[in-house]
């Protein structure tokens, strides 16, 4: 292992120190994001409001030194709002471009099922090419790009939700649930003190966005032994052929898991594997990660649903079931 990478990791364990000083009880998620920015990613977080999505979306960009913007979509949003649009200048008589607020290196997009489908096309776009056209003209995003997008579960009114197609975009969907008796209580006590002044949301030496893209550059050297890598297209490959390890549930996945799954556990695992201090992957890695590369990329069929079985307990199986080499 270089001394350059010893560096970044622990630059990267600072700044996961500085993520557990603002954020009390949400350990998985805070893995999650430095998922995310280790490998460029894009997440989608599910769950009820007040549980810090915000919060940590806002103290990763205060971290990493890198620009954020939030978006609160709503049915009214249209897709100039977001990419940007050309405005007329009377003074010089010319068109110019007035960027929307996607060209920030993190963006956090706020209920994002609220948005009509052109708007969240727009950011899915963005997304998946790194760019944004307005008026044939097509401007490059920041290397750093990343989104963090929330839906809230508890509300289908008024909502248009994501196309499977387009959740496949996301490297990762998060669910978030809220916090033990503990932990609250320590958020309570956090919130008083800094009601009185007592901010431990500081950080000394944030990390600058160049680090960010030499560790990835770093995650895709990590290695993945041959027979990790036939893991990962077994796990992946059992989302089309339940029946294979699970007979009686041969109808209860729809539609399983693309190639894009295989490629997205392969890195989440890299970067997972980095964020331990490792240079290769093991089968523990790509197990940890699985639930959340496969929740938004698998379709469960309306019999599964009819005896209670969600995905969560099909990828659950799937683990159990799949042998680990």
């Amino acid at each position: 292992m270089s001394v350059d990478k010893k560096n970044t990791q622990v630059s990267f364990k600072q700044l996961r120190s500085h993520l557990e000083s603002i954020i009390v009880g949400q350990a998985p998620l805070l893995d999650r994001l430095m998922i995310a920015l280790l490998t460029g990613g894009h997440v989608l977080l599910e769950g009820p409001p007040g549980l810090a999505k915000t919060t940590a979306v806002n103290a990763l960009a205060s971290g990493v030194h890198a620009s954020s913007q939030r978006i609160q979509f709503t049915p009214d949003l249209m897709p100039g709002d977001l990419t940007g649009t050309e405005i007329y200048d009377p003074k010089s008589g010319e068109f110019r471009f007035v960027a929307g607020p996607v060209f920030h290196e993190i963006v956090l997009a706020d209920e994002i099922n609220r948005a009509p489908p052109k708007v969240q096309s727009a950011l899915l776009e963005a997304m998946q090419e790194h760019q944004v056209t307005v008026n044939g003209v097509t401007r490059p995003l920041p290397d750093l790009f990343i989104v963090m997008a929330t839906q809230n579960p508890l509300e289908q009114s008024g909502t248009y939700p994501l196309p499977e197609a387009q959740l496949d975009r996301f490297l990762l969907h998060i669910e978030l649930d809220y916090p033990g008796p503990e932990d609250e209580l320590e958020i309570l006590r956090r919130d008083r003190k800094r009601h009185f002044g007592a901010d431990p949301s500081t950080i000394e030496t944030p990390i600058h966005p160049d680090t960010v893209l030499q560790a990835r550059r770093q995650v895709a050297e990590i290695h993945i032994e041959g027979t990790v890598e036939e893991y990962i297209v077994k796990l992946v490959g059992s989302t089309r052929n339940l029946g294979q390890y699970i007979p009686e549930w041969q109808q209860h996945i729809e539609v399983g898991a693309s190639p894009r799954a295989s490629l997205a556990l392969a890195r989440a695992a890299s970067a997972l594997a980095y964020l331990y201090g490792r240079d290769y992957v093991i089968p523990e890695d790509v197990i940890e990660i699985l639930p959340d590369v496969f929740r938004h990329r698998i379709i469960i069929s309306f019999a599964a649903q009819a005896q209670g079985i969600d995905k969560n307990r099909i990828i659950q199986a799937i683990i159990e079931q799949v042998p680990m080499p």
